[in-house]
């Protein structure tokens, strides 16, 4: 087993899978690409970024995962969650299943209001549109939730390498205010989760 910070381990294979999930609109396709390209290109790690969503541009479902491994990727799908970000009550239901006993939980409390199994999974409650629509643009709530991300993994990955995925993806004019929405996202898990 490869521990990946604290306290929690990966297989021997070193293989962490995440999955990001809510509707079109939020940012979940971004969220995946930034994570999938901070692993591969800033972290040296084998990364496979996969996306579905619904034929609607806006207001389908959507996810985006990211599977990581040390060793080759023969499988580039997350079989079983370490890390599941939810931004909706049905992104919630349909995944909830594929979240490890024990794994990370992040959703906003608005959004996700039923979660069942609760003491299954390590839980981070974050309002993720509410901080963004407080930073002047609702629009930003993924780049919230990937601040509120990076702080429960960061022994498996550095800030430096999630910025510089960001600048890479992206545009140029909002990177700014991404930024600025990322650090929110940080600094409410460290004042509330002390992480």
């Amino acid at each position: 087993m490869m521990d990946i910070g604290g306290g929690r381990e990966v297989s021997s294979s070193g293989r962490y899978e995440i999955r990001i999930a809510g509707f079109g609109g939020q940012g979940v396709i971004t969220v995946g690409k930034i994570l999938g390209t901070a692993f591969s290109v800033f972290e040296g790690k084998n990364s496979v970024n996969t996306q579905s969503y619904g034929p609607e541009s806006r207001g389908g479902a959507c996810r985006s995962e990211v599977v990581v491994s040390d060793g080759k990727i023969n499988y580039p799908y997350v079989r079983k969650a370490d890390v599941f970000v939810a931004l909706s009550q049905l992104a919630f239901d349909a995944y909830i299943a594929e979240l490890k006993e024990g794994g990370i939980l992040l959703v906003d409390p608005n959004s996700v209001r039923d979660i069942s199994e609760r003491d299954h999974y390590e839980v981070y409650e974050v309002p993720t549109a509410l901080i963004a629509h407080e930073t002047g643009n609702a629009k930003y709530q993924n780049a919230v939730a990937l601040g509120a991300l990076y702080p429960l993994i960061k022994d498996y990955l550095k800030e430096s390498s999630l910025r510089e995925a960001m600048d890479e993806n992206v545009p140029p004019e909002t990177r700014e205010a991404n930024m600025a929405a990322f650090a929110k996202g940080i600094q409410y898990i460290k004042d509330h989760y002390h992480k």
